[in-house]
Formats: C-alpha cells, structure tokens, sequence
C-alpha cells in the first residue's frame, strides 16, 4: 500500500508508535522514526530493518521547533521527500477530573496534544505540499466516551481539540491534496494495558487474566483492539487507498459503546 513513499511517524516507543512504523515498513514505504528517547529509537529501527536501508530516526522533542526543524531536514535528507506523517506522540500521563487536574497538567497536556501537534504539521506542509500526502493523528475515546474508571480530562479535552484542528487543517491543506484524518482508538492491548493490568492485579489480589477478561467484556468483539490493530488503520489512511477520505474520526475500538 505504500510503496515508495516516505513516512514519519512521531511517538515511536514500545508500543503503538513501533507497530505503526512496522506496518508502514511491511507495506512498502521508507519510515522515519522520531520520539524524545534515542534508545527506544534505536531498538525499534533495529527490529524493523535491521539493515537500516528504509529506516532512519532521530530523537526531537516536538516542544521545541528547532528540533522539529532539524526533523524535518532529516527526513528529507534521508529519503528525499515527506510523503505521510503519523502523529503518535502525546501527553497522557495526567489523570483526575475537573477538581483533581492541575494548572500544571492542564498547560502540559496542551502543550504536546495541540500546540506542538500544530507546529509539527506545519513545519511538515512544505514537504508534504510537493505531491500530495497524508496526516493521521492518533486520538483517543476519551475525547467523545471518557472513561469512569479512569478519568483523564485534561487528556480528553486535547484530543477533543485535536479532533477540531484536523477538521480545520482537512479543509486549508486539502487545496495541496493533503489528507488529513484521525484513528481514535480505545483500550488497546499492548505494553501500556499491559502494565495498568499487572498494576490491577497487585493492587487487588486478583489473577491477571481475570482483570484482562474484564476490560475485554467491554467490546462487542470480546476482545479489546490492539496496537497492530490500531497501526493497520493508521497505515490505510496513509495510503493511497485512502485517497479520497479527510476530515474523519476512525474508531477502532472492536465495538465498544458508551454505557
């Protein structure tokens, strides 16, 4: 689905952001991969190629604009051109609601999910604009179903915003045939889940798998999507096949409802 093109995928670490470098990789295209953490760069390109022929990286933190410049230039550097860009990177880790969430989290949370998604995406348009592209941002359900059992409001809120933004830039940088979409995902099972499992399961004395079935009876499949499943339809959007979809929200989330 992507062969010969270029894609960035900012956020690479353990989890989602790996798996959809690996899928953009799988299908074809040369994937440049970028996160804060060198060390989870450098294992993620080398379990991908570990020839490096079609995988490059570079650590940014996509808070400061120099970095993301620099990003940038290596991309095209590297490969020639910016065909795609998957935005994986986010700041999740602020939990409470409206009386528990900080100033702090608040500001800190916008920070990476809105202001510097922004600037990252325009730092990108010049590239992207020479033939034509595709954004894809990662959401999240808590924007539209936020969870009871663990709140995240500031975290909702900006990917709510992030939500509005895509509907802006669909709409500005559709005139340059650049798509411009957002995969929202819900509980994914992957390194993350992983450990809220194992965290439940000490805190309450309880089996692992039985806190896993709970989670999964959530979903009309049974079971909760994972992070593959997740990357296959970030790497669909990227794709040509894709060609005539902006301006949409794609739930993966195996069929769970707000109750």
């Amino acid at each position: 689905m992507l062969e010969g093109k270029s894609v960035l995928v900012v956020g690479v670490g353990p989890g989602l952001g790996k798996e959809i470098a690996s899928v953009a990789y799988r299908d074809g295209a040369s994937v440049f991969l970028a996160a804060r953490r060198e060390e989870n760069l450098r294992a993620a390109a080398d379990e991908i190629d570990a020839s490096g022929e079609r995988v490059g990286y570079r650590a940014t933190d996509i808070t400061d604009s120099d970095q993301v410049s620099d990003l940038i230039d290596a991309v095209l550097e590297r490969f020639g051109k910016l065909d795609g860009l998957a935005v994986c990177a986010s700041a999740d880790s602020g939990m409470g609601g409206l009386e528990t969430t900080s100033d702090k989290q608040w500001r800190a949370t916008f920070e990476v999910n809105v202001f510097a998604t922004a600037a990252l995406v325009r730092a990108a348009f010049p590239a992207l604009k020479k033939q034509g592209g595709a954004v894809v941002f990662v959401g999240s359900q808590q924007w539209n179903n936020p969870s009871r059992d663990v709140p995240q409001l500031a975290y909702g809120a900006s990917k709510g915003a992030g939500v509005s933004m895509m509907y802006g830039m669909a709409h500005e940088l559709g005139a340059h045939k650049i798509r411009v979409n957002t995969v929202v995902p819900s509980w994914m099972w992957g390194p993350n889940v992983g450990l809220y499992v194992d965290w439940q399961a000490g805190e309450q004395g309880r089996p692992k798998e039985d806190i896993r079935a709970e989670l999964d009876a959530k979903f009309a499949m049974g079971e909760m999507a994972t992070d593959r499943d997740v990357a296959e339809a970030v790497g669909f959007l990227l794709s040509d096949r894709a060609r005539s979809i902006t301006a949409q929200t794609l739930h993966v989330n195996a069929g769970e409802f707000p109750r």
